[in-house]
């Protein structure tokens, strides 16, 4: 992957050709139909509006998950795909996709009797052909898990998941794709469909929406997709058809370690309305979440979590943790994803099917709904769908879906004496050309509050297609998200570093930085909550 400075033009230099395939989106959806794509051998091009996962597919709950909730809606084929999906992902990422040991806790009230649940978990387990799960009493589930002092707790059950870097996993996707022979842009956007005289979409109008110049392109190919997410209907109005999505908002509170010392993820049916909600271990500091709500037509890129939604998270950590005295104080930072589930009009949001669909409407391929977990099955879906198009696309069952590291890999990193799972993590997220960059004289040292070395800015800032500073710190380094006030109080040692390589004069970064500290503050502050 080439992701260097001056990459973008390059790129914007090489549109005038045919194409087998345009990607719309550069979410989990889109990379990893580009992924598909180039395993085939297609030519293939992906583009994004904004940045690389700045849409749902950084601000998910982090989790590469069967859906325990799903099976209580009946979700069964969802279930059992992504049971299936999450063994796939642990053994092709690792260092990326992780196993997560999670405790769910039985309460006095609960809406549905625990032992629902560990049918359940019976269930769930089959699927993934191990038996992982088990019971325990109140007395052992405190004793594993210090901080679930709820005066209520019957008991509960341990089981196990998976959870992921998710704006990495889509970046080690497309890093994949583009070496394979695919072409990733970002900051491009779909600004018209280009139509045959028959009506059939042939192609697409780019406008450039880096701020670094302006330009745009006729791109034409054989069959577009659209894997916008929940952005899809927008794509879709261009053909005059009527909205099939219902976006749903899921927001998240950050807390320090300190606050909340969690070794598993522990998870529980909320007090008030009986949802499933989980406190989730990740990059060193704890996420709880999710909320459900409806989000409305106005679908923004960075949304932010309301004051009702974050009064809903809180209250729910305080019944559940009641001895560690949390606070709106305590909060590091919020995220709100949408999720672009399919509209099959239930009063409930949270029993809405989170299976995907695919539309073929005038030439335009359609794939929304879905989940994280499930994105191999969507692009194959999608690859399959387009089959009218292109003719047989070749599909190989054993090659991997994310490149396997080569032989002499890890071996590269044992010069850093970095401890073992470091160098595997560094390995799964910025690949073996980078290691030159750890092996520096500073690349050693983390980043206060963090698990992330300042040499992970660097490589991040040289070598991975940041156009704004939010690129570099809400989605290569989640700094954003984990360090105190969103690591403002950092910039001026993260200036040095990065400014250097990303070519911006003093004008740039001042403006940069200002509009990082607002986005921060509107979308992943509190105060936006009231």
């Amino acid at each position: 992957m080439d992701w260097t400075r001056g990459w973008r033009d390059k790129v914007w230099s090489e549109l005038d050709q045919p194409w087998d395939l345009i990607v719309i989106g550069g979410g989990i959806t889109g990379a990893g139909i580009l992924r598909q794509a180039a395993h085939a051998k297609l030519r293939a091009l992906l583009v994004e509006a904004d940045d690389f996962a700045s849409g749902t597919s950084s601000r998910s709950s982090k989790l590469v998950h069967g859906g325990m909730r799903y099976l209580k809606n009946a979700q069964f084929k969802v279930t059992l795909e992504s049971v299936s999906e999450r063994e796939y992902l642990l053994k092709q990422g690792r260092g990326l996709v992780n196993r997560l040991g999670f405790l769910y806790a039985c309460l006095a009230g609960d809406r549905m009797p625990g032992w629902v649940f560990g049918t359940g978990l019976v269930v769930y387990d089959l699927m993934a052909r191990q038996w992982s799960h088990r019971s325990y009493d109140a007395d052992d589930m405190r004793e594993l898990c210090p901080p679930l002092t709820a005066p209520g707790l019957r008991g509960g059950y341990r089981y196990f998941d998976a959870n992921t870097d998710d704006a990495r996993l889509v970046l080690r996707l497309l890093r994949d794709a583009v070496t394979d022979g695919g072409l990733a842009l970002n900051y491009a956007r779909v600004t018209s469909l280009l139509r045959s005289q028959n009506g059939q979409v042939r192609g697409v109008v780019l406008r450039d929406t880096s701020g670094e110049c302006e330009r745009e392109a006729e791109v034409t190919a054989k069959v577009v997709i659209n894997a916008t997410g929940a952005w899809a209907d927008n794509l879709r109005g261009n053909l005059q058809k009527k909205p099939r999505l219902r976006p749903l908002r899921g927001s998240h509170l950050v807390l320090p370690f300190d606050r909340l010392p969690l070794t598993r993820s522990v998870s529980f049916l909320h007090p008030r309305d009986g949802r499933p909600v989980f406190a989730l271990p990740w990059e060193g500091a704890v996420i709880f979440g999710t909320t459900d709500v409806d989000h409305g037509p106005d679908l923004q890129t960075d949304p932010s979590i309301s004051a009702a939604e974050a009064e809903y998270l809180l209250s729910g950590l305080q019944a559940v943790f009641p001895g560690q005295g949390l606070a709106f104080e305590d909060v590091l930072s919020t995220y709100s994803g949408l999720r672009p589930v399919v509209d099959t009009g239930k009063a409930d949001p949270s029993k809405e099917s989170r299976e995907h669909a695919i539309w073929d409407e005038d030439g335009l391929l359609t794939v929304s709904g879905g989940k994280l977990t499930t994105f191999r099955i969507m692009a194959r879906d999608a690859l399959k769908a387009v089959r009218k198009y292109l003719g047989p696309i070749p599909f190989d069952p054993d090659t991997p879906v994310l490149a396997p590291f080569p032989p002499q890999a890890e071996s590269l990193f044992m010069e850093t004496r970095l401890p073992p799972a470091q160098q595997l993590r560094l390995l799964a997220r910025y690949g073996t050309q980078s290691a030159q960059t750890f092996l520096a004289d500073d690349s050693h040292e983390t980043i206060p509050g963090t698990a992330y070395l300042w040499a992970e800015l660097r490589q991040a800032a040289r070598a991975e297609g940041v156009v704004h500073l939010d690129d570099l710190l809400l989605r290569r380094v989640r700094l954003g998200l984990l360090a105190s006030h969103g690591g403002l109080g950092l910039l001026p040692r993260i200036r040095a570093l990065v400014q250097p390589e990303l070519g911006w004069d003093d004008a740039c970064w001042e403006k940069e930085a200002h509009e990082y500290a607002d986005l921060w503050e509107h979308s992943y502050g509190l105060s936006q909550a009231g």
